[in-house]
């Protein structure tokens, strides 16, 4: 079982720079390609739904360089120099959450948002869909707080306490609602 103290990411690993068709174009510590407006990179998000159709949603750790205390989805990171996309999701659900999960490819897609003066994400990101298989243990140096939400109650939280959320999760969220609404029914209903 992995420790709930594991340091599982560092600010000098290397990112795998793209072109804004998701072409490799090579490599940059993570730190730098957060300075700034950020440099593209590939990067990924997991969206985690337990037998009940809830999604499990996490309060990133206080210590977190960007978007720190904020809520997201169950599992957002990057793939390091010379990972596969399946590599890297597996990597970091067994690093954050202490699971494996199948994981199902949705779409992906490219946004910029600034974190201040603090830095800021320029990402092409990989959308997954999956299942919570076993039992969740965040990585205290990743993750403050879980929750299960369900698709109301995210609505709900989104609407009262945006601010609350990063603007990733907003994005995501929003067109997995819209443009994928038939893929994520299919997790969002209880027994799936």
């Amino acid at each position: 079982m992995a420790s709930p103290h594991k340091i599982v990411s560092s600010e000098a690993e290397e990112l795998i720079l793209v072109d804004s068709q998701d072409r490799e174009i090579g490599y940059l510590a993570k730190s730098e390609c957060h300075n700034g407006g950020g440099i593209l990179h590939r990067a990924f998000s997991v969206f985690l739904f337990d037998n009940q159709g809830r999604l499990l949603l996490q309060r990133r750790a206080r210590g977190k360089r960007l978007w720190p205390g904020y809520w997201s989805n169950s599992c957002c990171s990057h793939p390091r120099r010379g990972e596969t996309m399946q590599v890297a999701t597996r990597r970091r659900l067994r690093d954050e959450l202490n699971i494996s999960s199948e994981l199902r490819f949705v779409y992906k897609f490219e946004y910029q948002a600034d974190f201040g003066a603090l830095g800021a994400e320029h990402e092409l990101c990989h959308v997954y869909l999956g299942k919570v298989t076993g039992d969740v243990r965040a990585n205290e140096n990743e993750i403050d707080a879980l929750a299960y939400l369900n698709a109301v109650e995210v609505e709900q939280a989104l609407l009262l306490r945006p601010d609350e959320f990063t603007p990733w999760f907003k994005m995501e969220w929003q067109t997995l609602r819209g443009e994928h609404a038939g893929m994520l029914d299919e997790y969002l209903s209880p027994g799936h």
